[in-house]
């Protein structure tokens, strides 16, 4: 178990089937009413990529949710990013929404990850599966 934060590993024990949390970067705006887990200590600590490989290994994901934005604008990242989705995550399915429509989706997240990330659009709903 690599995860120590309590918090979240509590959260992430309670989704049920398609339910969603959000790990999101220092600037993504977290809807009131949905629960705010708030890690980032400066900037780009701990890094967007360091905590969702962490979340990885405690959640089964069947979707992931990107802002279509990020291809273009972070592409370091994007591509970082389905490597690692494509290699914890067997069979995932990724959906690429415009960065308005995320916005909108994360509330209904049942929380969302606030890091210290400072690369643009570097946020992800993750859905999550089930075991069997």
């Amino acid at each position: 178990m690599r995860l120590l934060n309590s918090e979240i590993s509590y959260e992430i024990a309670k989704l049920g089937h398609t339910d969603h949390i959000c790990i999101g970067d220092a600037g993504l705006p977290i809807p009131e009413g949905v629960k705010r887990i708030d890690i980032a200590l400066e900037r780009n600590i701990p890094t967007f990529m360091g905590t969702l490989e962490v979340i990885l290994d405690e959640m089964q994901v069947e979707v992931a949710i990107l802002a279509s934005e990020m291809k273009e604008l972070s592409p370091k990242l994007y591509t970082e990013l389905l490597e690692m989705l494509n290699k914890k995550c067997s069979g995932i399915k990724i959906e690429e929404i415009p960065h308005s429509q995320f916005k909108k989706t994360t509330q209904e997240s049942k929380t969302v990850i606030r890091t210290g990330e400072c690369t643009p659009y570097a946020n992800i709903i993750l859905k999550s599966g089930v075991a069997f």
